[in-house]
């Protein structure tokens, strides 16, 4: 697929082609502008493709109306979005039916329900608006807890792990590669750490693909990759 925004003369993105199958773990890196964020919004057409095509379990998600396209999907934006009410009632957005144990398992899953049990209130506990009340890296497993009640065919995770330690994100991409209905997984970052156990990683590029692989196969034989990789390892050395 290629995409050009309205009014744009260059394209954001141009002959992406690449395939990720149920249940694996895609990374999605690139320095600020190379357009994965834009990538990932095709998948929901957030956007529509300006030319080629998406394919959702073998079908055209052109031809799918956008709730079901919708449907199976569940998006964590870089921006953490929570609305004034209560956890419980922020958890039940992502699904009206849940009930409280699912919300626990999301969030334990999220890695949020430490935090959560020792609220005052618990599931009750008050959210102001935009959860100005949690840190970042709450907000952002609350987030994410809301997309894992969904139980999403595909999980798009666009850099919403940014405010949390390396330990803490670690736990959490294991608890989701063990969940057991095995989601397609989209990660977004620029943090080599964050992709590195993803079973395959796309290189961008000012919105061209620059490389495909694992980790080590990147390592081994593109220089973007090991230009972001090491760079980062030097400052964390540092």
């Amino acid at each position: 697929v290629s995409f050009v925004y309205a009014g744009a003369g260059d394209k954001s993105l141009e002959n992406i082609t690449f395939s990720a199958p149920k249940g694996e773990t895609i990374g999605i890196i690139g320095s600020t502008g190379s357009g994965k964020t834009t990538l990932v919004n095709l998948i929901p057409a957030f956007y529509q493709a300006s030319e080629g095509e998406i394919f959702i379990g073998g079908a055209d998600i052109n031809e799918m109306s956008l709730e079901e396209l919708r449907s199976k999907i569940a998006v964590v934006p870089q921006k953490s979005v929570l609305f004034k009410g209560t956890i419980r009632e922020n958890m039940l957005w992502g699904n009206e039916n849940a009930t409280d144990s699912d919300i626990w398992s999301a969030l334990e899953n999220a890695c949020a329900d430490s935090f959560v049990r020792e609220k005052e209130f618990s599931l009750d506990e008050k959210v102001e608006q935009n959860g100005s009340n949690f840190s970042g890296g709450q907000r952002q497993r609350l987030t994410i807890a809301r997309a894992l009640i969904k139980k999403p065919e595909i999980l798009i995770l666009d850099d919403s792990a940014s405010a949390l330690d390396y330990a803490t994100e670690s736990k959490l991409r294991k608890n989701i590669r063990a969940l057991d209905y095995s989601p397609t997984v989209f990660i977004v970052s620029q943090r080599c750490m964050s992709i590195k156990s993803a079973d395959k990683i796309v290189v961008l590029d000012d919105g061209f693909v620059v490389g495909i692989g694992t980790h080590d196969e990147l390592l081994e034989s593109n220089a973007d990759y090991n230009e972001i990789y090491y760079s980062q390892m030097d400052k964390k050395e540092g």
